[in-house]
């Protein structure tokens, strides 16, 4: 050895510091749930029960349009055989029986519109008792949030009112409590000024209202080309994250928007679009393993037959075939969206729900038995290497097989038991390490 101790030590001291700077910055994917989906409905029409409601109304929609799997096959162009057709319907079926809404956006900005502020005050008030309610009567979703006008010059004082008369009172109403997974969404985010001023506004109400410190967390949404690229021809998404001071959570694509700003006329205006893609790509590599998650926007063509009332055999067929056209053409988007490793996506309406399941249950599914093998291959070669104190290089691939199962463990689309097939313990999938598997194994 001819380099001095002292001179290493000086130097690793220093890569030292660099590394867990690094590993600060870059923790990794989060284990915790994340919803595949998220709900954005107008507040003026959301009540306590919406969740339970609107899932009924799933699966009446999905019963009249899909009574049976081999019709729900059909519609999706599902592969794999009648079996693999009814394991997805059944549990299509059964999802929307138990929990349809994963995440609900109680939607103040588009799906609101402007309106006098004596209104949206008013809308902000009965919103937030209504969420009160549905705490005490334990109807909402599992993950829950609103959705506030934009920090823009122009936007910015309504965005703060609805924000502030919404949590103050729902707040009160629940003797100081907010639901689990609350979250406020910022849409427009084009500076890190804005999620930077929403961060010290959460500080205020925390202290005013005396919730814990950190309690408020934030979503920003992606839907400018600004947000992108700015004019010094960088990603600004990290500031933006950086601005938040450890409150945001998410980041959500917004697609029409987006799309419009790159001069995309309406009919072209859809998930699948390049440029919608470019924009995808860029945020994933900016954001990759940040342990901020990522959710694509939605489809807008409705799957919502044209007729009503007593209907001819005529009229039902034509419903059946724009339900089918609209259902096959967002489950198409979503295993777009899927495929870019965009694992959440929004919905606009109960309709949407059986195609969102489908999607993502087939997704999974269909590489489940090959995922189990491979990755039974994969633990038990390492893990031999590494007994023998030899290399094993191809830990990325194993790494991204265990991602595989853990999102479909998340998703729904796998159960535990489906999961301890691998030969894993269900706490190695959630620890998210394929490398710290093998570390505890070849201790063991």
């Amino acid at each position: 050895m001819t380099i001095p101790s002292n001179k290493k030590e000086q130097l690793f001291n220093s890569l030292s510091k660099a590394n867990s700077t690094f590993n600060e910055i870059y923790p990794g994917d989060r284990s915790d749930r994340q919803p595949v989906h998220t709900l954005y409905g107008g507040a003026n029409l959301f009540k306590s029960d919406a969740p339970i409601l609107l899932g009924q109304r799933a699966l009446e929609i999905l019963e009249t349009y899909a009574p049976n799997h081999e019709v729900f096959g059909k519609a999706f162009g599902l592969t794999g055989g009648t079996d693999f057709s009814k394991r997805i319907y059944d549990k299509v079926v059964a999802k929307l029986q138990s929990e349809a809404i994963e995440d609900f956006r109680i939607d103040f900005e588009d799906g609101y519109g402007n309106r006098s502020n004596e209104e949206e005050d008013a809308t902000a008030i009965t919103t937030a008792l209504e969420v009160a309610k549905g705490m005490q009567d334990k109807t909402l979703s599992p993950f829950i949030g609103i959705r506030i006008k934009p920090f823009t010059e122009e936007m910015k004082e309504r965005g703060l009112r609805t924000l502030d008369i919404f949590v103050t009172t729902l707040v009160k109403a629940t003797h100081g409590k907010l639901p689990d997974n609350f979250v406020v969404m910022l849409p427009k985010v084009t500076i890190p000024e804005q999620p930077e001023t929403l961060a010290n506004f959460f500080t205020i109400l925390e202290e005013e209202l005396g919730l814990a410190k950190g309690t408020l967390k934030m979503e920003m949404m992606v839907e400018t080309t600004q947000a992108i690229m700015d004019i010094d021809g960088t990603n600004p998404l990290y500031r933006f994250i950086k601005a938040a001071q450890g409150r945001c959570i998410a980041m959500h694509f917004g697609t029409y928007d987006y799309t419009a700003s790159c001069s995309i006329t309406a009919k072209y205006q859809e998930m699948d679009h390049p440029v919608c893609d470019f924009a995808h790509h860029v945020t994933k590599v900016a954001l990759a393993h940040t342990g901020i998650w990522l959710s694509d926007g939605a489809t807008n063509t409705m799957p919502i037959g044209p007729h009503r009332g007593n209907l001819t055999p005529e009229q039902e067929k034509e419903n059946m075939e724009v339900v089918h056209r609209a259902w096959k053409k967002g489950y198409d988007h979503i295993r777009h969206s899927l495929w870019n490793g965009y694992y959440q996506g929004w919905d606009l309406n109960p309709a949407q729900f059986p195609m969102r399941y489908a999607a993502v249950y087939a997704f999974f599914l269909e590489s489940y038995d090959d995922a189990v093998d491979r990755l039974k291959t994969f633990v038990e070669k390492a893990a031999r290497a590494t007994l023998i104190g030899d290399v094993f290089d191809d830990a990325a691939t194993g790494q991204g097989l265990l991602n595989y199962f853990l999102r479909a463990l998340n998703s729904g689309a796998i159960t535990e038991e489906e999961v301890l097939a691998t030969g894993l313990t269900l706490d190695e999938i959630r620890g998210r390490s394929f490398k710290k598997i093998l570390e505890n194994r070849a201790g063991k």
